[in-house]
């Protein structure tokens, strides 16, 4: 069972640990090895977005704090991805529709401890409802993704492949 904690409890608590360094030092020591694990890089994030634009937002946010970070646009290209990285979390666009659900399944299943965030439009509450049925950690809406981005792209980094602890 996934734990459900209260909504961006895990953001408020990086937030919290990267202001007094908690996050900060599990993040130095993330880059540090970034490059230099057998499986490619220990804090890589993947994401799936349904558009260009957020594709190049999440990327240029990930690359700009140093964060490896790598598309995945359909279920056999998160099979192929997760057998060459071991990934620190999943960030999937809803817009994507069924076939985000079967990418947050699929990345449920094979490493049940990943932090999965789906982020779609706000008005979308039944398919972000069905993003966190379908296995995902966190659902944020485009909005509290994009105003968070960074914030987010470096809890997820310094989560080592689980939930960020508290």
């Amino acid at each position: 069972m996934i734990p459900r904690d209260p909504p961006f409890s895990w953001l408020m608590n990086a937030n919290s640990a990267l202001r007094v360094g908690g996050l900060k030092d599990r993040l130095t020591s993330c880059l540090a090895d970034t490059y230099h694990t057998p499986n490619g890089p220990r804090c890589m994030i993947l994401y799936a977005a349904a558009d260009l634009i957020w594709a190049s937002k999440i990327k240029a946010t990930a690359d700009a704090l140093g964060l490896a970070a790598r598309p995945v646009r359909t279920p056999e290209m998160l099979t192929a991805r997760l057998a060459d990285t071991q990934p620190t979390a999943l960030i999937v666009d809803m817009d994507k529709g069924d076939e985000g659900l079967a990418l947050i399944r699929k990345a449920r299943a094979a490493l049940p401890t990943l932090r999965i965030v789906a982020f779609g439009p706000h008005v979308a509450k039944e398919l972000l409802q069905a993003a966190r049925d379908a296995g995902a950690s966190d659902v944020m809406t485009r909005g509290a993704l994009e105003h968070n981005m960074e914030d987010v792209l470096i809890a997820l980094a310094a989560s080592s492949g689980g939930a960020p602890s508290s």
